[in-house]
C-alpha cells in the first residue's frame, strides 16, 4: 500500500513599497534559493543613495513545512516602474508594505503605493517598518498615524537583514491569509 503523497500549496505573497524601503534585503534575507533579481545601476543623481534598484521584479521562496510554500515576489519602488505593480499582483493571497521608517519624506510614497494595492484587490496585507535598528527610526504606532491606518492594520517593526523579524512579518501575513481562506 503506498503511502499518501502531501499535497503541496504555494502562496504568492507580494512585498511592495517606496524606493529604498528594503525590498530587495527583505527578499534576500528570507529566501532559501537564490534570488532572482533585476537590478539595475542608478542613472538617476537624486537616487544615488545606493548603487542598484530593482526595474522588474525579485523572487524568492520559503518552505514553510511539508505542505506549503511561500512564492514571494518583490516590486519596484520607483512609479516609473509602477506597471509592474499590475503584473506582481495578479494572483497574489497577500502582500507586505515595507515602510523606510528613517525616512518620513517616503511616507506620502507609502501610502500611493497602499492605494494602488487596495485597487487590485482587497487581500490580507501587513505594513512592516523596516530599519528599526537605525537611530532616527520612527515607531510603529507613529507610522500607523502618519499614514492614516486603522487599529486592525498590523504594523510590524522590521530589520529586513534579521531573520527572525523578516519571518515573523511573513507568518503574521500568511496567518491573516489563513484567516481570509478559512484554512485554519
Amino acid at each position: 500500500m503506498a503511502g499518501k503523497i502531501p499535497l503541496v500549496q504555494t502562496v504568492k505573497m507580494v512585498i511592495t513599497g517606496p524606493f529604498n524601503s528594503g525590498k530587495t534585503e527583505f527578499v534576500r534575507t528570507v529566501s532559501e534559493i537564490e534570488v532572482v533579481s533585476t537590478e539595475q545601476n542608478i542613472s538617476s543623481e537624486n537616487e544615488k543613495v545606493k548603487e542598484t534598484t530593482t526595474v522588474a521584479l525579485d523572487f524568492g521562496r520559503l518552505t514553510i513545512d511539508d505542505t506549503l510554500i511561500l512564492h514571494i515576489f518583490g516590486t519596484p519602488g520607483q512609479r516609473r516602474f509602477e506597471f509592474m505593480w499590475d503584473i506582481l499582483a495578479e494572483g497574489m493571497l497577500g502582500y507586505v508594505l515595507m515602510v523606510d521608517s528613517t525616512r518620513p519624506e517616503t511616507f506620502r510614497e507609502a501610502r500611493y503605493i497602499l492605494d494602488s494595492f487596495a485597487d487590485h484587490s482587497d487581500t490580507p496585507f501587513v505594513i512592516a517598518v523596516n530599519k528599526q535598528d537605525l537611530e532616527n527610526a520612527w515607531d510603529a504606532e507613529d507610522i500607523r498615524h502618519a499614514l492614516h491606518l486603522r487599529d486592525e492594520i498590523p504594523v510590524l517593526p522590521c530589520i529586513a537583514t534579521d531573520m527572525e523579524l523578516v519571518k515573523k512579518v511573513l507568518l503574521r501575513l500568511l496567518g491573516l491569509i489563513k484567516k481570509r481562506l478559512d484554512l485554519e
